[in-house]
């Protein structure tokens, strides 16, 4: 039924969630490890444009995945990563930031941890 991935595949599709975690919890910066170099990366995604676009490619990754490589497993991932690049393209447009919460790591934790 499914086509096997290759292990370049699999290895994108592990990169785009780990910088997903990093992106949208911050808390993850705070408790784990990172190189200043990293932070000053993630950083970069605090713009609701930047966002959007990394979501776009992320999207298109998905999609490739699913119309190309006939990985139909994808299709629900693929939907996500573009619902939420289409958010944060209108949430860009109307000059919104990305919202921020204490329980994933945003506002007020530098006290907490």
């Amino acid at each position: 039924m499914e086509t096997k991935q290759g292990h370049g595949t699999v290895v994108r599709y592990r990169v785009i969630a780990f910088m997903l975690v990093f992106i949208e919890i911050p808390l993850c910066l705070k408790c784990c490890p990172t190189s200043q170099k990293f932070d000053n990366f993630l950083n970069k995604f605090q713009n609701s444009y930047v966002r959007a676009v990394g979501y776009i490619v992320f999207a298109v990754l998905m999609w490739l995945a699913v119309g190309v490589g006939n990985v139909k497993l994808h299709v629900p991932d693929a939907l996500l990563l573009t619902f939420a690049a289409v958010s944060y393209l209108i949430a860009a447009m109307r000059h919104q930031t990305p919202a921020s919460s204490s329980i994933t790591g945003g506002s007020g934790v530098s006290t907490i941890v």
